[in-house]
């Protein structure tokens, strides 16, 4: 594989491979770790799915209100990797220190803090893609980013978690030990994987630092804002995005969640999350070869129908088989429609030396699915009491967010307009 892509570009792609294992643990493992916390802490099922939601989007409001002044001081000269330690140290740490807490409101906390971390790592992680490759390439290193994490990342610690979990008793270890146990070969996962990208990945793309960086840094962003009108599409897609990665994102989040409120086994949960990472891996890959035949924008639309049958049987889920079949789905969609939405939007940046600072207002959009969809999802379901009532409002920011793709261009020659 190597020797397809340069050192850079390698080593970036590693980063989806190390960070992967904390995402699906967040999707499959601590939820669960979770639940049973709340469960003996005297938490109804359907109480704590809101908590879970709304955790997610307090943590996701705060990275996505600081995101556009923490990208654009990353645009200074070196500034962009020491923001990314940073980030990464705190989401690694607090990842590590969570089989320490016995309590569900710390829990809650630590979760928050983890997922803050994690965000932030990752902003600074999109910007580096202009530095580490060319327009042209960036849809085949995105998307062998998001396979490789799902294939290596997620399936290879996610294994070692099933096995604990199913198999720790044999050896004396319970289930709840053997989740705490995931947590720290997740954190032990995300930090040396993560050493090539130290070693490897630079910033080319820069701005001279200068006196004032953080109030520059925000007028920067003030004046891209008001320039809207100059990079219209990038706004439309950006708006587009917002809509559908959000549900994509809530999906992510609150699958196992919904699942076990439910009332599905965590052998089913694990089993077809596992389902989703198998099947992401060739389809991730499948989706960047599709896209330079037939164009992004239609392999978006792709991702997008995908995900309005994932909706249709999440609502009307109430057996083992459908949520399989619900994993499958999501697993032939996931990482395409994600990974073509960052090479997509890196396109579109005009001034590549300003990377950080757009993938600052991208990340803005995008990490408001820990806000929007999860707390909208957290509102429907405490007011009617029916889990199967919080898909509908994942539906809607779907079917929104496709209409507003129509107004975004197919062809390159366009995209910097």
């Amino acid at each position: 594989m190597k020797k397809h892509f340069s050192k850079p570009e390698f080593a970036w792609i590693m980063y989806d491979w190390a960070n992967s294992a904390y995402s699906i643990l967040v999707a499959a493992v601590l939820p669960l770790y979770a639940a049973k916390m709340a469960e003996s802490g005297g938490v109804t099922s359907v109480q704590h799915t809101a908590n879970w939601g709304y955790a997610s989007s307090i943590t996701g409001l705060i990275i996505a209100v600081l995101a556009p002044v923490l990208g654009a001081v990353a645009d200074y000269h070196l500034r962009r990797m020491r923001l990314f330690i940073a980030f990464f140290a705190v989401g690694v740490l607090a990842t590590g220190l969570i089989p320490f807490n016995n309590s569900y409101m710390m829990l809650l906390v630590l979760y928050g803090i983890t997922n803050f971390g994690f965000a932030g790592a990752n902003l600074f992680y999109d910007a580096f893609l202009v530095d580490v490759t060319s327009n042209e390439r960036m849809d085949k290193v995105s998307t062998w980013g998001f396979g490789l994490g799902y294939i290596g990342g997620s399936t290879i610690p996610f294994l070692a978690s099933i096995a604990l979990i199913m198999f720790g008793s044999n050896f004396g270890v319970d289930e709840t030990m053997a989740m705490r146990i995931s947590c720290f070969i997740t954190a032990l996962w995300w930090a040396v994987f993560t050493i090539p990208f130290f070693r490897n990945v630079r910033q080319h793309t820069s701005i001279t630092p200068e006196r004032g960086m953080l109030k520059k840094s925000l007028l920067r962003v003030f004046e891209t804002l008001k320039a809207a009108k100059k990079h219209k599409y990038l706004f439309i897609f950006l708006i587009a995005y917002f809509f559908y990665i959000d549900g994509v994102g809530t999906i992510i989040k609150m699958a196992s969640t919904y699942a076990d409120a439910l009332g599905l086994g965590a052998t089913d949960i694990i089993l077809g999350l596992l389902l989703t990472q198998v099947i992401a891996f060739p389809c991730s890959i499948l989706y960047g070869r599709l896209a330079e035949r037939y164009g992004a924008k239609r392999m978006l639309y792709t991702g997008i129908a995908t995900y309005l049958g994932v909706c249709v049987v999440g609502y009307l889920m109430a057996h083992a088989w459908q949520f399989y079949l619900l994993a499958s789905l999501v697993g032939t969609a996931q990482g395409g429609i994600q990974a073509l939405s960052r090479s997509y939007f890196g396109r579109l940046i005009p001034d590549k030396r300003r990377a950080g600072e757009f993938f600052g207002l991208y990340n803005i959009f995008g990490k408001f699915e820990s806000v929007l969809g999860t707390a909208l999802m957290g509102i429907v379901v405490s007011a009617t009491g029916r889990i199967n009532d919080g898909v509908v409002p994942i539906l809607a920011v779907f079917i929104i967010g496709g209409l507003l793709l129509l107004f975004v261009p197919d062809d390159k020659s366009r995209q910097n307009k």
